[in-house]
């Protein structure tokens, strides 16, 4: 009965009702959740505990996905994510980037709502409004709290065989911290206000295309390309290979170019680099064995653009090999990492996993990033290095499944910056209505 009154509601905004047969379908295809977060994060600055940040919070998230209204030639649908975080605890001083905040404290609770009609035509859907999307040239996250959103149009075909076709264009970002729409900046601008004051956002969007292609069942290939209009233009290239190497191992691999150069007015400045990033998967029953290498080229760009480009809002970069909290994504930086996942189901602990994964880069241009040890010393090569280690438990029977618990620790250490350590704890559980 909630389900049918939700979606008669929200049918309403997006076509005119027909027959009670395509009504059910949209009602009754729907897929209405309602998620529950609880989120600790704790950063400690070594050397520096004025410069510590941390909060606990927790969210509860609807998100709520119809079927499709047959209208003949198309079907129309829509979806609704409505998102609310309350503080229970945190550094006022300090920001976190999990909770907004003022430069004094971070607000007690706060909120988005967003909503997406969506149309469909055989193999092709457009999305118009709220946007989650998982491309190498814009990422949602997932990372902290509330989700980051885009607004915009989404159109991705499906039509040709093997073959994945995008279209898209985005005119504004809901950043994790942040409960409404604001135009592109360039990281590390995370400050909406003063980008705009400053002139140094772009309310002209961004304009992407993406081919995705299956070669054969085991060679897949892609090209992306992105404007984020006046600000930077990004092609992206890469080749994955999958295969079966005896009866319970697997290896999955990928080769990932990125290409970055100023668009427009260049509001930043001249942009020029590049990454070339390999990386392979080793999966044995319950063992995973996870390789990466990382190589950033080309000579960046003005003072505003010193690093690989992303988007202001701390927009994550996933389609990076190495990208991480330490990201190493500064000019002529290379780095590898070197990662091992246990699955505790062969001891009887179904659902246990935990995850052991350390990233290391050197051959940063010390000169060009003007970096210098703790001693105020000038350097001429800057290096980085970062521990991971993941825990992860999801009830896998019984009253309470699905309910997860992630624990996360994070060593990261630097020449040329203080270092930190950072735990995050995360529990979670879904509600399907």
């Amino acid at each position: 009965m909630h389900r049918h009154n939700l979606w008669i509601a929200l049918f309403a905004a997006t076509a005119t009702l027909g027959t009670t047969a395509t009504q059910a379908d949209f009602i009754d295809d729907s897929n209405v959740q309602l998620k529950f977060k609880n989120f600790y994060l704790d950063r400690q600055i070594k050397d520096n505990p004025a410069g510590n940040f941390g909060s606990w919070s927790q969210a509860v998230t609807l998100d709520a996905k119809s079927g499709y209204h047959d209208l003949g030639v198309i079907q129309v649908g829509a979806d609704l994510l409505v998102q609310h975080a309350v503080k229970l605890n945190g550094r006022d001083k300090n920001a976190d980037w999990v909770l907004p905040h003022d430069g004094k404290e971070s607000k007690d609770h706060f909120g988005k709502v967003g909503a997406t009609l969506k149309v469909k035509f055989s193999e092709t859907e457009l999305k118009v409004g709220d946007l989650l999307p998982m491309s190498p040239v814009v990422f949602f996250d997932p990372s902290r709290q509330l989700l980051t959103t885009y607004s915009g149009a989404w159109l991705e075909s499906k039509d040709l065989k093997d073959t994945k076709l995008t279209l898209a264009y985005l005119d504004g970002i809901n950043a994790r911290y942040d409960n409404q729409y604001q135009d592109f900046t360039l990281f590390p601008q995370n400050n909406f206000s003063a980008a705009e004051a400053n002139k140094l956002s772009t309310d002209d969007g961004m304009h992407l295309v993406g081919v995705d292609h299956q070669f054969t069942p085991k060679v897949g290939g892609s090209y992306w390309y992105a404007d984020v209009t006046n600000i930077y233009q990004q092609h992206y290239v890469a080749a994955n290979y999958k295969t079966t190497l005896a009866e319970k191992t697997k290896l999955d691999t990928h080769v990932r170019y990125f290409d970055n150069s100023e668009s427009g007015d260049k509001l930043y400045g001249n942009i020029d680099s590049q990454a070339v990033s390999a990386g392979a998967k080793i999966n044995n029953g319950m063992h995973t064995v996870q390789l990466g290498y990382q190589q950033m080229f080309g000579e960046h760009g003005d003072r505003a653009a010193t690093m690989f480009p992303t988007l202001g809002g701390w927009v994550a970069q996933p389609y990076l090999d190495n990208w991480s909290v330490a990201s190493f994504i500064r000019k002529d930086e290379r780095s590898w990492s070197l990662g091992y996942t246990y699955n505790f189901a062969d001891v009887g602990v179904s659902g246990l996993t935990a995850t052991v994964r350390h990233f290391r880069g050197d051959n940063i241009d010390g000169t060009y990033h003007k970096l210098t040890n703790n001693a105020g010393q000038s350097l001429k090569e800057g290096k980085e290095n970062e521990t991971n280690v993941i825990v992860n438990y999801v009830v896998p029977e019984g009253k309470l499944k699905g309910l997860g618990f992630q624990y996360m620790f994070i060593d990261t250490n630097f020449n040329f910056a203080n270092d930190l350590e950072e735990h995050r704890i995360a529990t979670t559980y879904t509600y399907k209505f």
